[in-house]
């Protein structure tokens, strides 16, 4: 196992597959990466909403990366462990007019600013609200040829925005692309489920991921496997399917369909009675509900009801 660190700059702010690597690793190794705020690194603590809209929204999630995992090629699974966790001290939050689930509402363009004081944040008086650092996109280039925008999620992860995706967390997500060409970025102090305002809390972060592949294991998207200890205010000790579709119905209906067959391929119920457990057991969950056109459900199952299992064993 090796040790890698991967500055920032230069950020992209689409998936192209086409992309060349900023780093090589192997399976197994350990990377620590710089990721600059959602804008790209242009707000600052003493911005105003008046200079907030002149920003360049074409650096909208600034990502970090691609980096090749040496052997992955498609149809293989990529592990990413989340390892640790580190704001800088602030972030922020905005209403942008036209964006956000109650647009039609909120049409005043507003800022606002935190101070992060290691576990917590006390800006918003009187809320004393838990910091819990995770990165909104996490991704493997798409199978698709062409540059397309962070701002929609899909199979291959992107801007999930599951907040359950912090230290202790895992990731698996499928493989389209030789070398996987992850990347990540769009690091939130905290966010709620939904991020309704178009934001949690935005700010730069310093994370630390392990990679892992596993050859020839079929994934029809990004599962994710959570940590109580890390968020316990979350879904506990979880395995979660992570769904996006224009129809948020369809996606908690993807969701529930992913569960369904986890449970029958891993756990050996039959599907009526993986189906009846979901109904009594299955946590159907608004990640986000302003990428819009598309949504994100996240369905969890608590490991608490089910036998352990390493659904993809570290090699």
């Amino acid at each position: 196992m090796s040790e890698h660190r991967l500055s920032a700059e230069p950020t992209h702010s689409v998936w192209d597959r086409s992309l060349p690597p900023r780093l090589t690793i192997q399976p197994g190794d350990e990377v620590q990466f710089e990721c600059v705020d959602a804008s790209g690194g242009q707000v600052h603590p003493s911005m105003t909403a008046a200079e907030f809209q002149h920003i360049d929204r074409t650096r909208i999630h600034s990502l970090t990366g691609p980096v090749w995992i040496d052997g992955a090629e498609p149809g293989d699974v990529l592990q990413v462990d989340v390892l640790s966790t580190q704001h800088r001290g602030w972030g922020w939050s905005s209403v942008i007019e036209g964006l956000g689930f109650l647009k039609d509402r909120f049409r005043t363009p507003a800022l606002f600013h935190w101070h992060l004081d290691g576990n917590e944040t006390r800006s918003l008086a009187p809320a004393v609200l838990p910091v819990r650092p995770f990165l909104g996109v996490m991704g493997v280039a798409r199978a698709d040829d062409g540059s397309f925008r962070t701002r929609p999620p899909g199979s291959f992860g992107g801007n999930l925005d599951v907040r359950e995706l912090c230290a202790g967390a895992r990731l698996y997500l499928p493989v389209f692309n030789s070398g996987a060409l992850f990347s990540c970025g769009d690091g939130h102090a905290a966010q709620g489920d939904g991020e309704v305002c178009i934001n949690g809390i935005e700010c730069p972060l310093d994370v630390t991921l392990r990679f892992h592949l596993h050859k020839h294991q079929p994934l029809a998207g990004p599962l994710v496997e959570s940590s109580e200890a890390a968020a316990p205010d979350t879904s506990s000790d979880s395995w979660i399917v992570v769904e996006s579709a224009e129809d948020v119905v369809a996606a908690a209906r993807g969701a529930t369909n992913r569960m369904i067959d986890l449970l029958v391929s891993r756990w050996g119920f039959s599907e009526v009675h993986a189906y009846i457990l979901c109904s009594v057991a299955l946590k159907l969950r608004l990640s986000q509900v302003v990428n819009e056109p598309v949504y994100t459900v996240s369905g969890a199952i608590s490991k608490q009801i089910l036998p352990h299992r390493e659904l993809f064993p570290t090699p």
